[in-house]
Parts: structure tokens; sequence; C-alpha cells
């Protein structure tokens, strides 16, 4: 099991700059691919991009191709968004999440969640 601690979020201007941070302890956080989702409020949970485990490949969502950036530092067990000109539409709940499986764009291949951090961006 993995336990997952996301941080960074914020509230912010649009065109501003964020960078998420998830932080995983228990199991080898190098064994699990990760991905980042997003919830906003009366939205259902969305695909934002997920990295490969050792690194290397990512995918993102179209709406933040571009724009944001996913990596991860496996000597430190975190991974990290970088979000880069922030829209409103960005609003939501981040969340990160792990998977055994290979990196993937559907919640459910996911088995390991945080609580997610809040990011607001206002016109």
């Amino acid at each position: 099991q993995v336990q997952l601690v996301e941080s960074g979020g914020g509230s912010v201007q649009a065109g501003d700059s964020l960078r998420l941070s998830c932080e995983a302890s228990g199991r080898t956080f190098s064994s699990y691919a990760m991905g980042w989702f997003r919830q906003a409020p009366g939205k259902e949970r969305e695909f934002v991009a997920a990295i490969r485990r050792i690194g290397g490949t990512t995918y993102y969502a179209d709406s933040v191709k571009g724009r944001f950036t996913i990596s991860r530092d496996n000597a430190k067990n975190t991974l990290y968004l970088q979000m880069n000109s922030l829209k409103p539409e960005d609003t939501a709940v981040y969340h990160c999440a792990a998977s055994p499986l290979g990196p993937s764009t559907q919640s459910g291949t996911y088995h390991y969640w945080g609580q997610g951090t809040q990011v607001t961006v206002s016109s």
C-alpha cells in the first residue's frame, strides 16, 4: 500500500503558475505509475496527466497540453505537476494517484489516491 499527500494548491490569477507536489510513503514509489486527476464542483473527475514508473514518457489531457508538466523524483518519493498559464477553467481539486499497472487516463486503474489540493484560478 502507498499513502499519498498532495500540497501546493492555492488561489491565483489567470496566467499565473503553481507547482503541485504529491509525497508518497509506504511501498516503493518507483513501483507505481502515477497520475494527476482533477474534479471541479458539479463535474466528474477528469484525467490531467500521467507518467511511467521510471519517468520518461508522459501523457496529458488535451486541455492542459503545453501548459502543464508532470514529473517525478523517485529518490524523493515525490510526484510534481507544474502548471503554467493557468485559466479559470483549471479550477478544481487536484488529486494524485498511483497505479501498479501502466500509466492510464482511466481513474479505475489507479489503486491509491490522495485527498487532493484545491486550485482556484480567478480571471
